[in-house]
């Protein structure tokens, strides 16, 4: 019961840092794209 619990905690902590991560690259590749004057697509 406790592993489940500890589960049920942590997994919107894994959630939220993945979705830090992917968010962090798609702003890098946004400001890149921006400077070489670029579309993102």
């Amino acid at each position: 019961m406790l592993a489940l619990s500890l589960y049920v905690l942590i997994w919107p902590v894994i959630v939220a840092v993945v979705a830090i991560v992917i968010s962090k690259a798609f702003i890098s590749e946004a400001r890149e794209a921006k400077r070489r004057g670029e579309d993102l697509i």
